[in-house]
């Protein structure tokens, strides 16, 4: 199957001063990432703040120009930032963001705003905008009278509603979620999840999910992609990823995803805090809170390598052996 978007080698760099009056020092917020996704596929992105998953998200929509690699879309190179051929390609490519709260424009009602990118995009006539509005409030489970409330009148629940059926509204192609349930209560992010699921069967979008809460992208997810300070660290189905962690840092996050009824045993804490990206430990990043760290983990950086089936992982020490771990 063809790729619907493709990165290769994606780098981006961000000068950062330390003090007032410091020296800019550059920071690899993504470093030398590579993926693709198909069409109708998810792939969930999880790993700890800071790991450059939003960063990713923006690159593979062109909003953060990559300073090195490439983003293919359709097998079509992305087009410069707001140029006429990337704002055409917007219509196909949509992002959901964080905060639905910071995501609308206060002044606009909620009818105006899904309304919003048809009217951008010239997808339909503008007589028929109104009802292709309330198709899609009612796709996502807003009622008819809510059309001609502003965002501070909606709950966060119905709030993050709105925001996806405007991202709807353009019928894209890909979807990039980030962090999209996180501000959300853990009944309402069922909700949204489920609801996600529902309409990317329906329309066959694909999805790119960015999250820290390992049950969401469990529940969600195709395929996961591991971070860690702004690279991939292991990748593989999400069935195989949560049954048999391969990656030391994979391990501690699936140990610590409760399962209901049964207690957290085995669990890996880690040692520590994530390294300062500006002061990037030498050899495996990981290495400073790895209890397997070895010599070669301090010198050399592990390349993303196949270690089985549909898996691949940056580490010396991995094996590729599947024994499961108790989450």
């Amino acid at each position: 199957m063809t790729a619907l978007i493709e990165a290769s080698d994606l780098v981006r760099i961000y000068q950062i001063r330390r003090g007032l009056f410091g020296r800019p020092h550059p920071v690899r917020a993504v470093d030398e990432i590579s993926l693709a996704v198909n069409p109708g596929e998810t792939l969930g992105i999880v790993g700890e703040s800071g790991s450059g998953k939003s960063t990713l998200g923006r690159m593979l929509l062109g909003i953060d120009t990559a300073q090195g690699g490439e983003v293919r879309f359709e097998g079509k190179p992305m087009p410069p930032l707001r140029t006429p051929e990337w704002r055409a390609l917007r219509a196909k490519m949509q992002l959901i963001y964080q905060d639905p709260l910071a995501a609308l424009d206060r002044r606009l009602t909620i009818a105006a705003q899904v309304g919003e990118p048809l009217e951008i995009h010239k997808i339909i006539p503008k007589q028929h905008q109104a009802a292709r509005v309330a198709e899609l409030m009612a796709a996502v489970g807003l009622r008819p009278d809510q059309a001609e409330h502003y965002p501070h009148e909606l709950s966060g629940g119905q709030r993050q509603r709105a925001v996806i059926a405007r991202a709807l509204a353009a019928r894209p192609k890909l979807l990039v979620c980030d962090e999209p349930v996180s501000a959300l209560d853990v009944s309402i992010q069922a909700q949204v999840v489920n609801m996600l699921r529902d309409l990317q069967a329906e329309n066959g979008i694909a999805m790119v999910f960015i999250s820290h809460d390992l049950k969401v992208v469990r529940n969600i997810a195709d395929r996961v992609a591991v971070m860690y300070l702004g690279r991939i660290v292991e990748e593989a189905s999400s069935d195989v990823i949560f049954q048999s962690p391969q990656h030391p840092y994979t391990k501690a996050l699936v140990s610590s995803v409760p399962v209901p009824g049964k207690r957290l045993e085995g669990r890996v804490i880690l040692q520590g805090e994530p390294p300062n990206p500006a002061s990037r430990p030498p050899g495996c990043a990981f290495h400073p809170r790895c209890p397997l760290a070895r010599d070669i983990c301090r010198a050399l950086v592990p390349e993303l390598r196949q270690i089985g089936d549909g898996r691949t992982a940056a580490c010396h020490v991995v094996t590729g052996e599947t024994a499961a771990i108790a989450a």
